[in-house]
């Protein structure tokens, strides 16, 4: 079997993409499984010591999120190749579990599946924001549903928050329909724009479709740029805030749509759920906190939730839930 690091034993080939292929691993050091990340071949040949920079950043935004609903990574190297520059790698947590993308293929999930999943999400991202990170390519393919929650997979084109586009010319990095209007216009990344692909996905789980229906990639972004989405079926018991927070998200606006904050807030308060969410908000248009109140996080079980003191929220929204968490397959 193949070796990487001195300590890294490729398994066998679990995921390929089209600029990396994943490997379940063995961490000989520390015995534990892990999923090893490598660049393409073909990619590598075409972007030379670039694509090692472009995985060495991807390494080190995921590296920054300490969060349980982030895939976590363990290390990053090169390791060298016959006739070729070394190839980079990334050693990463190995998620078990499925993706959402496969258990949307069977139709849309019991909204409150699908609310609470898209409640871990956000929390993720309100984790990434924090850290000046966006993912900028949020879909049911990378998101993985395990025994302890949601995970969200591949930073692999996640970026600064604000940086702009290596090849401004070049294609607009994501999934055409997860992907914010703003960002075919030639605007950078944002949190906002983030914000649009929880709201696509939070959509697709309620409607098992997306929000709009066209026959083309080029039909999508007309009608994401000119059209408001389709109206969500009628779903029986569904607070009237979650289908208000869906549509929010995906406005053409990016100034009008919700922060990941008060979006893992309020859709883990319509499922009596818990989220681990960052201490404070660290977005320009968002209120200004208590000081002292955020010096006193509030506890849900053994881990830190919502920072009672947040001057927009009332008391029911941030009050956390006493009753204890489920699993997003139950």
């Amino acid at each position: 079997m193949r070796m990487l690091g001195g300590r890294y034993q490729l398994v066998h080939r679990i995921g390929l993409g089209g600029m990396s292929e994943v490997w379940r691993g063995h961490d000989q050091v520390l015995d534990r499984p892990v999923a090893v990340k490598i660049m393409a071949p073909a990619v590598e040949g075409t972007l030379g010591a670039a694509g090692a920079e472009l995985i060495r950043a991807e390494a080190r935004s995921a590296a920054r999120l300490a969060h349980p609903n982030v895939a976590g990574v363990h290390d990053f190297g090169t390791s060298p190749a016959p006739g070729r520059p070394d190839v980079p790698y990334i050693v990463m947590e190995l998620v078990e579990g499925q993706t959402l993308s496969q258990h949307l293929r069977t139709g849309r999930l019991d909204w409150r599946i699908g609310v609470r999943i898209c409640a871990e999400v956000a929390a993720a991202l309100a984790a990434a924001h924090a850290e000046n990170v966006v993912h900028r390519d949020i879909k049911p393919a990378n998101v993985m549903l395990t025994p302890s929650g949601a995970k969200v997979l591949d930073f692999g084109i996640a970026a600064a928050v604000g940086a702009p586009e290596s090849d401004p010319d070049g294609p607009v990095m994501g999934t055409p329909a997860y992907v914010a209007p703003e960002r075919f216009e030639g605007h950078p990344a944002g949190p906002a724009s983030d914000m649009f692909g929880l709201g696509s996905l939070l959509y697709h789980c309620l409607a098992g479709r997306l929000p709009w229906t066209t026959t083309s990639h080029t039909e999508l972004i007309r009608a994401q740029r000119y059209h408001d989405p389709e109206p969500l079926p009628h779903l029986e018991g569904v607070p009237p805030e979650v289908l208000d927070l869906c549509y929010r998200c995906l406005r053409r606006d990016p100034a009008d749509r919700p922060t990941a904050l008060v979006a893992a807030l309020l859709l883990a308060e319509a499922v009596d759920a818990r989220v681990y969410v960052p201490m404070m908000d660290l977005s320009a248009s968002a209120p200004a906190w208590d000081q002292r109140a955020a010096d006193e996080p509030t506890y849900a079980g053994d881990r830190p939730v919502v920072n009672s003191g947040a001057r927009h929220h009332d008391e029911r929204t941030a009050r956390p839930s006493q009753k204890p968490a489920r699993h997003a397959a139950e």
